[in-house]
């Protein structure tokens, strides 16, 4: 391994320094404190000098074994960012243009006992441009990002994590540095390079079977014979092959049968059943001499995309069969979780990934303007059964499709499809984001003649190369070439469709910042709803460790220049406008802390309502629209510290959202809507049995904590995985039964209650905005703390009837039980697990509670 402690300096000499392998510029300059944290203040603007410089990597090594007993020596980079030549012992070995590829130079002539490496990089702001400057024939849009965004242009032209020259939730920092592993190796006769495994079930034998490939550097000139054994104790499995390779790059695909007689455990998705994985050792013994043995895991599961015709509806369904059984996919998307990859590490990942399961969320989308993610990542998805839709890193942008930009495409295509085709967590193969769209509707004003050049250039990238590929690579898993797309009719009207957003195909992003989130009407009854969402602030404790005093208002320098989505501070306040009163305090600082948690209530409350609309939708066609069967809401996590749609800050701490999810995306849900005067109840279940519950409904008046009546609907029939009409009365009957009530005095809570202790959250309704609510007194809301073992008790006490109950202790990491909830009993229980150690001194200090009466 060559990973750990390289030469670091820049282009004229000026600074000189100790930089690690894997890792950055940036972060080598921050670790030897030469820059201050580059997420600090007006960092991102400050630093860009660094990236427009051009940075070398270099060191020196011993060569561990002798060189003249090896036919084959190789230096092997798994991941370059992303414009580099390559040099050893001064010998110009190749050049890297894309970070997603893995690089291997043969230096079997060049190698000594002592030898000189060296990665001269250059800026990738100043390649892009020129890349662009000599695509001569046509111009390939957009050239740069909106002011807005302080960004770098023409980020299309190289691949590399597209959002690192900026994005609307993110900075623009593009890196350069040896981002994966590095090493040399040697090797006589063979070398395995890939190796996959994956599963197909034969239904007419019912029978599992599992393909397993091996890809090899074969140095020998005539091939090599020899066995291979697969052996899979759990399942009585083991077989062995005669095999051949070839001369170059030899691969051997062996089908093993699973024994009948034994029974295997599928693999299901988080909420669904078990995550089973089986050992597995495959040994190759080959002729010439060295065995290797290649221990690995074999999951079970099979996945369908199922597009066709529904009765009564226009159009195609578009949902996920996983073992045979439909899923209703509940998630969000991800996002690269830090501008520099070598700060992700596997806490990072685990703690991001476990607050998605443990939000009831089955499924994320790897978003196509990131990172393949590294392989921790897929691992805990496996492990979690979180299922991945995986797009293609290609976003918002059209392409150029040049030879050397097609190939380099299809190394990493190839790559990255062959590294992560074992993962039974991915499920889709997506060809990029948003960019049928682009084309569909026109996004970067393409006079009507050209556009044919730009479609040609769309169907040369995502179909006839990337899907080619995958297609050859991956025959177990689906491939779509964009999102939003209409799916099979997209390919009907040649990959590019006239209105990719129709609700009777596809997938659909839908995003409405003006009209009234809480008005279900607005949202598009789609079959599949894979990015929608609202932004929000970051806490203040967030927020508060890379900014100072003068930065902590709404309105600050520092605020706008965090917000890089045009508008979106105002868009915040005139979407709390419609239910709640802003913030008028004359201190500033209480002001802002107000404005950060009315944010987070208006953006978990829209997403809330957004997502059950989506959910009670699954089973109903109207007007020829619904069955809709998934809703990733737009997106878990955050890559700085700054205003955005995330659900999860920087740091993992869950906003008011994320507590939300765990509720709206609970396997058992009573959902609420009104509709032309009538309210309706809807029991939402992703369960596998049908079940008889109790609807629970509880209707308190804002000023009281008795409730003013109670309901209780016996017997109530919730089917399998579906939503169903399980209530409805009009509103004005409603209220007149629990005398007392008006719209606007009156708040009704209810749940769903079984045998056996299943019970669904309670969820709630509001009759009117908050801001025009009769009764609503300011609470006074109490907390004391205990510990009982390695979790924290919160018994809390309310005086009053408390909208949206926020616990909030700081800097503290750790997680609630529940939490911006609506108190309507005098106590409440609430669980705090902590993700370090600390105390209930600390705790106890560092609590703020807050409810909605407690802004002013």
């Amino acid at each position: 391994s060559l990973r750990g402690s390289w030469r670091l300096g820049n282009g004229n000499g000026s600074v000189v320094l100790r930089g690690e392998v894997p890792g950055c510029v940036h972060t080598a300059l921050h670790r030897r404190g030469l820059i201050q944290d580059p997420y600090y203040r007006f960092n991102d603007v400050m630093y860009r000098w660094i990236s427009l410089d051009n940075w070398t990597y270099s060191r020196t090594f011993k060569t561990p074994f002798d060189v003249r007993k090896w036919q084959k020596v190789n230096l092997v980079f798994e991941g370059v960012d992303t414009v580099a030549q390559i040099l050893i012992n001064n010998i110009t070995l190749g050049r890297t243009d894309n970070m997603f590829n893995r690089y291997s130079f043969d230096i079997t002539s060049m190698i000594k006992e002592v030898n000189f490496v060296e990665v001269r990089f250059l800026s990738a702001i100043s390649y892009a441009a020129e890349q662009s400057r000599c695509h001569k024939a046509y111009s390939i849009p957009p050239a740069c990002p909106p002011p807005v965004q302080k960004g770098e242009c023409h980020a299309n032209f190289i691949r590399k994590e597209q959002c690192s020259f900026s994005w609307d939730w993110g900075p623009s920092f593009p890196t350069q540095g040896i981002w994966k592993d590095v090493r040399i190796e040697a090797y006589n006769h063979y070398h395995l390079i890939y190796f996959s495994v994956i599963s197909f079930f034969a239904k007419s034998a019912r029978q599992w079977s599992l393909e397993i490939e091996s890809i090899f550097d074969v140095v020998s000139s005539k091939p090599i014979a020899g066995l291979v054994t697969v052996n899979i104790p759990k399942l009585q499995t083991q077989q062995t092959f005669s095999v051949k390779l070839q001369p170059g790059e030899g691969s051997i695909v062996l089908l093993v049968n699973i024994n009948k007689s034994s029974t295997v455990e599928a693999w299901w998705p988080n909420g669904h059943g078990k995550q089973t994985g089986y050992n597995m050792t495959t040994t190759f013994i080959m002729e010439a001499g060295y065995q290797i043995e290649k221990f690995s895991k074999a999951y079970f599961r099979t996945v369908e995309l199922v597009q066709e015709p529904i009765p009564g509806s226009l159009g195609l369904s578009f949902y996920f069969r996983i073992n045979g059984r439909p899923i209703f996919i509940k998630g969000s998307n991800w996002i690269p979780a830090d501008s520099f990859q070598d700060r992700v590490t596997y806490d990072t990942l685990w703690l991001l990934l476990k607050s998605a399961a443990d939000a009831n969320m089955n499924a994320l989308r790897v978003w196509g303007g990131g990172v393949y993610e590294q392989d921790e990542f897929y691992n805990i998805c496996d492990e979690l059964g979180i299922m991945i839709w995986q797009d293609f890193m290609f976003a918002c942008a059209l392409y150029p499709t040049d030879q050397n930009y097609l190939e380099s495409v299809r190394a990493e295509v190839s790559h990255q499809v062959r590294r992560l085709k074992s993962h039974p967590s991915i499920i889709l193969w997506s060809g990029n984001n948003e960019n049928e769209a682009a084309i569909a509707s026109n996004w970067f004003s393409i006079p009507y003649a050209d556009r044919e050049v730009y479609i040609k250039d769309y169907v040369m990238l995502y179909v006839k190369n990337i899907r080619e590929i995958v297609l050859t690579e991956d025959k177990s898993r689906p491939f779509i070439a964009s999102s939003p797309s209409n799916g099979l009719e997209s390919v009907k009207e040649g990959w590019v469709s006239q209105n990719p957003y129709d609700t009777h195909y596809g997938d659909t992003h839908f995003y409405d910042y003006i009209n009234d989130c809480w008005n279900w009407t607005v949202y598009p009854k789609t079959r599949f709803a894979s990015e929608y969402g609202f932004q929000s602030w970051p806490s203040f404790s967030t927020i508060q460790k890379v900014s100072s005093a003068e930065d902590w208002s709404y309105s600050s320098n520092f605020s706008l220049h965090r917000q890089h989505h045009e508008n979106g501070n105002d868009q915040m306040l005139q979407q709390i406008g419609h239910h709640f009163k802003l913030p008028q305090s004359t201190d500033p600082i209480k002001k802002f802390k107000d404005t950060i948690y009315l944010t987070q209530v208006m953006q978990a409350q829209c997403i809330k309502t957004e997502t059950e609309f989506y959910r009670f939708s699954q089973s109903e066609i109207i007007e020829g629209e619904g069955h809709t069967m998934g809703a990733l809401y737009w997106q878990l996590n955050d890559i700085w510290q700054a205003p955005s749609w995330a659900s999860l800050e920087y740091g993992g701490k869950w906003k008011l959202l994320h507590y939300f999810a765990q509720n709206f995306f609970a396997p058992l849900l009573p959902v609420a809507y009104e509709d032309k005067g009538v309210l309706y109840i809807y029991g939402v279940s992703d369960l596998h049995v049908d079940h008889k519950l109790t609807l629970r409904v509880v209707v308190h008046t804002w000023s009281s904590l008795e409730p003013v009546c109670t309901l209780a609907k016996d017997s109530v029939t919730i089917k399998a995985q579906s939503a169903v009409p399980i209530y409805k009365e009009s509103i004005n009957d409603f209220l007149e039964r629990c005398r007392n009530c008006t719209r606007k005095s009156c708040v009704i809570t209810f749940c769903l209650v079984g045998e056996g202790g299943l019970r669904s959250p309670t969820n709630h309704h509001f009759l009117s905005s908050l801001k025009d609510a009769v009764g609503l007194e300011k609470s006074q809301l109490s907390a004391s703390v205990s510990q009982q073992g390695d979790i924290y008790i919160f018994a809390l006490q309310t005086t009053a009837v408390a909208p949206f109950v926020s616990l909030d202790v700081g800097s503290i990491k750790g997680r609630f039980s529940d939490n911006g909830f609506l108190m309507t009993e005098k106590k409440k229980v609430v669980v705090f697990y902590p993700w370090e150690p600390t105390s209930v001194e600390e705790l106890e200090k560092s609590l703020t509670l807050t409810s909605l009466v407690d802004v002013i």
